[in-house]
């Protein structure tokens, strides 16, 4: 089975309220059609496991996708159901199809095409190392397969995760992200009393209280660092705001909620806002950035995606968090390869290059042989 075989396969099968399907579909394949030694964890994961060698090296990926838009499914849609962008989405099976060498459907790009790359390239490979394939659950409800997964030892030394890379350095080319962004998610709570608001000196206004912590966030510099010699800044922005209760009554709470991305080893110290009287800051998700520190590991790949295309790939920052920053934190080496490209996941159009995901195979089983 070639790589865009394997991808329709992944693709037309439902995953996002129940990724089982998909992880039962990949470890019967891998049993099947590789020499590895295939486990399936107690949390969904699946993993497979081939050569020997002084180091470990994990071609990664995730097959849970989010909730499809309706055009990207058949049959009725449940109620109050919705897609990934805000779109009420059916109950059925996922809609695959093909046109001018992309493949359609939900979860092509993000990811099961690289995934399916991944597959074929640990088929393949004669590995110069430990050699491990693992697709994890969960990824897109914050890592909750790769999280527990680590915690029960899982931490190779290095790691090639398939998620978007290509179309950065500039359009059609499958670049190497060396960082990416992380995203910490917090909640500002200002509390005050109420009053009539015809007596506001009788109460103390959790909307000013908030206002006030709003300032502090707005004059707050973004994180930013370097990594192999590329600048990788974050950012802090005030995102919602909710509180008041009527429009006669000093409001006695207000909460605001912050986006910030961060970047490796920096924060924003938005503890600050914890210094105004009645206010209080919670982080609500954490989820860390990546940054490669072998910058051998790094050019190896680097070299590999080179030999894959007649372009010339560069290494890049990503901005999107993904399973490599919580390997990073434990300790791998990790880089991001793959087939998806700015602007597809996510959406009611999502797709991928057939050819791009032959290249990604090519890059993956390269670097198996050779790192």
């Amino acid at each position: 089975m070639d790589v865009p075989t394997l991808t329709r396969e992944l693709v037309a099968i439902p995953s996002h309220e129940d990724e089982t399907a998909a992880g039962d579909y990949i470890e019967r394949w891998l049993r099947e059609h590789t020499t590895g030694a295939v486990e399936r964890d107690r949390h969904g994961n699946v993993f497979a496991r081939k050569g020997d060698g002084d180091h470990s090296l994990a071609l990664v990926g995730h097959h849970d996708v989010v909730p499809p838009d309706d055009s990207q499914v058949t049959g009725d849609a449940p109620p109050g159901h919705r897609g990934g962008d805000g779109e009420t989405a059916a109950d059925g099976e996922y809609v695959v199809s093909e046109d001018e060498g992309r493949l359609y459907g939900r979860g092509s790009a993000d990811m099961k095409g690289a995934v399916a790359a991944a597959m074929c390239a640990f088929r393949d490979a004669d590995p110069a190392c430990e050699l491990v394939f693992v697709s994890f659950a969960g990824e897109e409800q914050g890592g909750e397969g790769a999280r527990p997964a680590i915690a029960d030892g899982f931490v190779p030394d290095y790691a090639v995760v398939g998620e978007g890379s290509t179309g950065y350095s500039a359009p059609g080319v499958t670049d190497v992200a060396v960082a990416h962004k992380g995203r910490r998610g917090s909640t500002v709570t200002a509390r005050g009393s109420a009053a009539h608001a015809s007596e506001p000196e009788a109460g103390a206004n959790a909307i000013y209280r908030a206002a006030d912590a709003v300032d502090v966030i707005r004059d707050l510099d973004f994180p930013a660092t370097e990594v192999l010699g590329h600048e990788v800044q974050g950012s802090v922005a005030v995102t919602e705001i909710d509180g008041g209760s009527a429009w006669n009554v000093i409001p006695e709470r207000c909460e605001i909620t912050v986006d910030e991305r961060t970047v490796p080893d920096e924060r924003a110290p938005l503890e600050r806002v914890g210094e105004i009287p009645g206010v209080e800051w919670t982080v609500d998700q954490d989820l860390p950035p990546m940054a490669c520190e072998d910058a051998a590991f790094a050019e190896g790949v680097l070299a590999a995606a080179d030999e894959a295309q007649k372009d010339d790939p560069e290494h890049v920052v990503k901005p999107h968090a993904t399973d490599a920053g919580w390997l990073a934190a434990a300790g791998t080496q990790c880089v991001v390869c793959g087939a998806a490209e700015p602007g597809e996941a996510h959406t009611a159009t999502e797709s991928v290059s057939l050819a791009v995901l032959d290249r990604c195979y090519d890059i993956y089983r390269t670097v198996a042989e050779s790192v």
